[in-house]
């Protein structure tokens, strides 16, 4: 049988040599001969008859291996892979064959085409799709018809691909087999390539072998170990071989998770760092692979993150002093372009944290001072780069260093380090807050989150000593427009006021948290209910007698700018029933403890006041946790406190360090506390009337409407008395119509009683003006007569608050009686009133004699037409009229307050008032400003005032206001609010705005107006054109571009060039004008600013890129960038038609007219076609004069820009060589060298190095690391 194949095979070989030696072997006697050569085995004699028949025929052994290469290299029909392994798997069994000529039977090009047969093996088979006889598409159909079983299909595609695979693995290993025959050494082309075959291998079966885990590791297994024969140093210098094979294995391994990278990983990471003690070239390259990886790192986000696991994970199993030597080379790394710095953040973090224990541990094995010197290295690179000028750099350092933080805070030794390194070493802050301070109040996001999350980090570093500012800088954070950074902000003060009982923590935790209670969003006001719960009322509740920290806490509480915030968040806490009675309970004995104290040291009580916030604290809680407060608490502090009303009072607790039980030897007044304190007692007693004894409820009454009727208190009180007098009312009455009643009675009471007041104080009032009329020589601030005015304005002005304060109580009272005497006040010396209401009117100005009760009139009246309707549609004039002919500025800001009461309840009466109100936006008084800036936004937020006529217009000079607190409203304003809820006012008003401002009615399209009007639009403009009313007006033009949309910019730009510059070439806007002047000379800046250019990708370099660290998905990013491709596309298409036609028309009206304004129209043009430098030709092509021109003023506007540079360059030498030769002439020595400074590198974070770096640094960052070994070949 076997002499039968031979003789067919000899006879095949015979006919091919014949006619062409490279026709392929036939498959059928490819398989005889695989028969055969399998047969043999190991036994030479089987093969002898073979090569003596081969002779026999003068059969070369060529002409064996020359079809057989043929049939691997056999193209791609049906069948085709197949029978290229079967050739792959013979040519490799002769070889391995016994006595077989194996340097006549290898040659590198029958190796090369068992390589790419290999390769088209995997590219050629499709997944369950097995390469048999028959499978392709011109075989015949199956008889009957339809598609095969699905059971039967299974089968055929599990039986192919079992024989595929196992084809390919028998070559495989053939080919590890004749590596030990074959030395490669010689053919270094065969082996690369073939080192690129067997790497590729793990990627290209994974589309082969889908779900077939193990045969894939039996695949793995095998390359692996053909890879281990190539390292050996009979194949060639095994340098340069585990370089290729690294080099190879490095794309697999930046790759995405797969099967493929964890081979590359595990074959570095277990055979050849094993090989790195048997062989210094395997050695070098491994040392130099890490490196190799930095440089090939991807720069997106996710992959760049694999890279960075991939290499720690090499350098985690490498030698400490290869760890060292890379960990320096990161640092270096630091320096360089912005993807190997951003790269290196990452790694130095992780070698920080993962190598710092290893080296540590094993101390024996390297220098500990060697280990401290890299890792202060390391995190002076990690700092400096916090400062760098790329923005995701910044953001990921800081990370970075807040992630090191976390860990080091658990291991001794690397903290000190990092303290020392922080500058926090024996309580010094070192430039850790000067760092913090500029880095939360970065322009870009990202950076600021993560200075945020570092700050909260060094809490537990910075042992409580903050810095004023850091702690200022988080304070401002927390109003920050993104809500991630306002919830970083919060937490991060949380944490600082939760370690550290520091009272400037607490107080810029309450002076800037709480106020988020009114954040839109809603998780941020759960947020700061819980911290307010947790930070302050648990404070409150468990302290002990008069704590110190408790009591500054509570007088920071009752701040003004703190009180508000706190009163809504206990009101939400006690609707949510979170407030529980140990909060009151600690609060009562806080205020008695405070008594106790200031007996015991036998001083008089009437000067005795309780801490400050307590009472305020205890009325906002008590709300919701009535039965907790004893009555008798509340009746004996009533009783001290009424009984004191007139007397003064300090607190009994010290303020600032003073200890709880110190002397004081200085007593002070304090009368304004014992008011503040006996309001919050009685809105207290408010909140439990429900549980009070009826008998002490209703004397406790009658004590109040006492009170009230005296009219001698303080305006704070009277509000607390009215209501609280209400409440008990209507908690005694057994219905809700007998509370009416009641407080209708009492209500009705006090109205006839204040009238009568007003009355008598008119009376003598108007008598005392007729007897100084009659020459009397006293006056009224003399003796017993000014004693008495005072006394009788004292009561009126009690009077009128209190018909303010029932009126708001119970808005059904006929104040009939009162509206003659409050009409008398507000109208007396105006001859210009309304004399239609037929009411009284005085003779005397009580705007001269008595301010205080003319503007509390007007309050008073205000809120009496806020119950009355009709009251109101007669008064609303009045009140405009005085809004506008009053030079008061308390009166102009309580009318705008009224007057935004008014739009809220009577719309419809105030919107025809509105453009006459916003005249208050530019009120010489700053608080009348603000308070109208105020209001109007809120008004405008609510939609009861819309954004229509002039208003929008009027608002824009906010921007530049003189007040900062008002532009920084006004910038918020623009830049939050309207940016989201009219999103196209900007774009809309802006060219109107451009001719507002500068108040020019020079256009044919502005008719003449009014003298009132013409006023008007003097005030809200910035006329002129010196440096600071250009420079106002161009802020005002910045914002609103910046709220723009791209395609509204482009659009701006095109309403700029038509109803601007074309209005100016057709003659509509005239130039002999100076206020038309003015708008042309700001079209032209406008369009000029960086503001108004879409950005677009000309110019761009790969070298400093803003990568976008959270970038969304790819289509999102597809998207946006097709959109500016259209925008780009859209500017220049604008640019040609429209806008250069229109300048070179209008530059020729500008010379024929010998205007000034030629050099804004060429500087502008210039800008504008900065970015088409080298179209301009072809762009200009209609005016070959201005295209001249045009490049002349660009080529000297670059020489002036670099002359400048020279100059400055100039001076500074000539300075210095002035300087030389004035210390030559005193006859002062030239000093040493060593003395000398030395020129210092500039790094890319703005700093410089100390020292000139070496040379081989300054080549590392110059140009690409070589990835072979030294000693090695390119």
């Amino acid at each position: 049988m076997a002499d039968d194949a031979v003789s067919s095979i000899l006879t095949e070989l015979e006919g091919l040599r014949n006619q062409n030696p490279t026709t392929p072997l036939p498959e059928q006697t490819l398989q005889e001969l695989h028969a055969l050569l399998q047969g043999a085995g190991d036994d030479a004699e089987t093969m002898e008859p073979f090569y003596e028949a081969l002779a026999s025929r003068n059969l070369p052994v060529s002409s064996l291996t020359q079809p057989i290469c043929a049939a691997m290299e056999s193209g791609l029909g049906p069948g085709s892979a197949r029978i290229s392994l079967l050739a792959c798997n013979v040519y490799l069994s002769l070889i391995l064959a016994p006595d077989a000529p194996i340097f006549t039977l290898f040659s590198p090009i029958g190796f090369l085409s068992l390589l790419h047969s290999i390769r088209r093996f995997f590219k050629t088979r499709k997944v369950g799709q097995p390469d048999e006889p028959g499978s392709g598409s011109s075989s015949g159909k199956r008889r009957g018809g339809g598609r095969p079983r699905k059971s039967q299909r299974t089968n055929t595609r599990h039986c192919g691909s079992d024989s595929d695979f196992q084809a390919l693995i028998s070559v495989l290993k053939s080919l590890e087999l004749v590596m030990d025959l074959v030395h490669l050494g010689r053919f270094a082309e065969s082996l690369k390539f073939l080192i690129q075959t067997v790497v590729e291998i793990p990627i290209l079966s994974l589309d082969s072998f889908p779900g077939s885990g193990g045969q894939y590791c039996k695949l793995t297994e095998v390359c692996s170990r053909i890879l281990n024969k190539v390292l050996i140093p009979d194949h060639g210098e095994v340098a340069e071989s585990a370089a290729e094979v690294l080099k190879c294995l490095c794309p697999i391994i930046l790759s995405t998770k797969s099967p493929a990278r964890n081979f590359a990983l595990s074959f570095v990471k277990d055979t050849m760092i094993g090989l790195v003690e048997e062989s210094d070239g395997v050695r070098k390259a491994v040392t130099n692979f890490p490196k190799y990886l930095a440089h090939k790192a991807p720069e997106k986000a996710e992959p760049r993150a694999l890279a960075v696991e991939s290499i720690m994970e090499i350098v985690e199993m490498m030698e400490h002093t290869a760890q060292i030597e890379f960990a320096e080379y990161v640092v270096k790394m630091t320096h360089g372009k912005c993807s190997l710095r951003l790269l290196g953040v990452d790694l130095l973090v992780n070698l920080l944290i993962s190598l710092g224990d290893t080296l540590q541990e094993d101390g024996n094995s390297i220098d500990m001072e060697m280990r401290d010197l890299w890792s202060v290295n390391s995190l002076q690179a990690l700092l400096n780069r916090c400062s760098d000028c790329n923005s995701i750099i910044r953001a990921r350092a800081m990370s970075n260093l807040a992630q090191l933080i976390g860990h080091f805070l658990g291991n001794g030794r690397n903290l000190q380090l990092f303290k020392e390194v922080l500058g926090l070493k024996d309580g010094r802050s070192g430039g850790i807050n000067e760092l913090l301070r500029k880095r939360c109040v970065d322009e870009k996001a990202a950076v600021r989150r993560s200075a945020i999350n570092l700050a909260t980090k060094l809490t537990a570093l910075m042992g409580g000593s903050f810095d004023a500012d850091v702690l200022k800088t988080l304070g401002i954070a927390c109003s920050d427009p993104l809500v991630s950074i306002r919830k970083a902000a919060i937490l991060a003060l949380s944490e600082a006021f939760r370690k550290f009982q520091n009272e400037n923590v607490a107080m810029e935790w309450l002076h800037s948290v709480p106020r988020l209670i009114s954040d839109n969003e809603t998780s941020l006001q759960e947020e700061c209910e819980n911290l307010f719960l947790e930070l302050v009322l648990d404070q409150v509740s468990s302290a002990v007698g008069g704590s110190t920290s408790v009591l500054c806490l509570l007088q920071e509480i009752f701040h003004g700018d703190v009180s508000p915030w706190v009163k809504k968040i206990c009101t939400n806490l006690g609707k949510k029933n979170h407030l529980r009675p140990r909060v009151v309970l600690s609060l009562q004995n806080i205020i008695r403890e405070s008594e106790r104290v200031w007996l015991s040291r036998s001083l008089p009580i009437e000067r005795w006041t309780a801490p400050q916030g307590a009472w305020f604290l205890l009325s906002e809680v008590s709300c919701f946790v009535p039965k907790s407060v004893d009555w008798e608490f509340l009746d004996h502090y009533w009783k001290l406190l009424d009984t004191n009303a007139d007397g003064d009072g300090i607190s009994a607790f010290p303020t600032e360090n003073e200890g709880l039980f110190d002397d004081q030897n200085d007593f002070e007044s304090h009368s304004i506390s014992w008011a503040d304190d006996r309001v919050f007692l009685l809105q207290t007693i408010s909140n439990v009337s429900l549980e009070l004894p009826s008998g002490p409820a209703a004397d406790l009454a009658q004590k109040l409407l006492k009170r009230i009727e005296g009219f001698n208190m303080h305006s704070t009180e009277i509000k607390a008395h009215v209501k609280a007098l209400t409440t008990l009312c209507k908690q005694k009455a057994s219905s809700q119509e007998e509370a009416d009643a009641l407080v209708q009675k009492w209500v009705q009471q006090l109205l006839l009683e204040a009238s009568r007041v007003l009355e008598k104080y008119i009376s003598a009032v108007d008598s005392r003006t007729v007897n100084k009329e009659q020459n009397f020589k006293t006056t009224w601030s003399e003796g017993r007569s000014g004693s008495r005015r005072s006394k009788l304005l004292s009561r009126a002005y009690a009077a009128v608050y209190t018909i303010g304060s029932v009126v708001l109580a119970c808005p059904s009272a006929d104040t009939c009686t009162v509206v003659p005497m409050l009409h008398a006040i507000i109208t007396s010396g105006n001859s210009n009133a309304d004399l239609k209401l037929k009411l009284a009117k005085s003779s005397v100005s009580f705007k001269q004699i008595a301010p205080s009760l003319y503007i509390q009139g007007w309050v008073t009246m205000g809120k009496i037409c806020l119950a009355d309707g009709k009251l109101a549609k007669r008064y609303i004039p009045l009140f405009v009229q005085e809004l506008e002919n009053s030079d008061l500025a308390a009166l102009k800001n309580n009318i705008v307050v009224i007057l935004a009461d008014f739009c809220v309840r009577f719309t419809a009466l105030v919107d025809c008032y509105i453009t006459k109100i916003t005249k208050c936006l530019r009120d010489p008084c700053e608080l009348v400003r603000r308070q109208t800036f105020i209001l109007l936004s809120r008004l405008l937020q609510r939609d009861y005032v819309k954004w229509r006529g002039v208003l929008f217009l009027r608002f824009l000079l906010s921007l530049v206001d003189e007040s900062e607190k008002i532009r920084l409203l006004s910038d918020y304003l623009f830049g939050n609010i309207l940016k989201v809820k009219a999103p196209l006012l900007a774009y809309n008003s802006f060219v109107e705005a451009i001719f507002v401002l500068n108040d020019c009615r020079a256009h044919s399209g502005h008719t003449a107006s009014s003298q009132g009007s013409r006023a008007e639009s003097r005030l809200f403009s910035i006329r002129g054109n010196d440096e600071s009313s250009r420079s106002k007006r161009m802020h005002i033009y910045v914002s609103l571009l910046k709220q723009m949309a791209p395609e509204h910019l482009l659009a701006t730009s095109a309403k700029i060039c038509a109803e601007i510059l074309a209005a100016t070439s057709d003659g509509m806007l005239d130039m002999e004008d100076q206020t038309g002047q003015s708008v042309l000379q700001d079209a032209f800046r406008i369009l000029a600013c960086k503001e108004i250019r879409i950005p677009t990708s000309r110019g761009a370099t790969s070298d400093s890129p803003e990568m976008e660290e959270d970038a969304g998905d790819s289509s999102g990013v597809a998207s946006s960038a097709a959109k500016g491709r259209v925008l780009s596309q859209a500017v220049r298409k604008g640019l040609i038609q429209n806008m250069i036609p229109i300048f070179i028309e209008l530059k020729r009206l500008l010379e024929g007219k010998n205007s000034p304004l030629i050099g804004s129209l060429m500087d502008c043009l210039r800008h504008l076609l900065k970015d088409y430098r080298h179209e301009v030709e072809d762009m200009l092509v209609a005016d070959k004069q201005l295209q001249k021109e045009l490049l002349y003023d660009m080529q000297k506007h670059e020489a002036a820009a670099m002359a400048g540079t020279e100059e400055a360059s100039t001076q500074a030498a000539e300075a210095t060589a002035r300087s030389v030769l004035r210390e030559v002439n005193r006859g002062i020595a030239t000093p040493p060298l060593k003395s000398l400074s030395v020129p210092k590198v500039k790094y890319s974070d703005g700093g410089a190095g100390v020292g000139r770096p070496p040379k081989e640094l300054l080549e590392s960052l110059r140009r690409r690391q070589p990835f072979i070994p030294e000693g090695g070949q390119d």
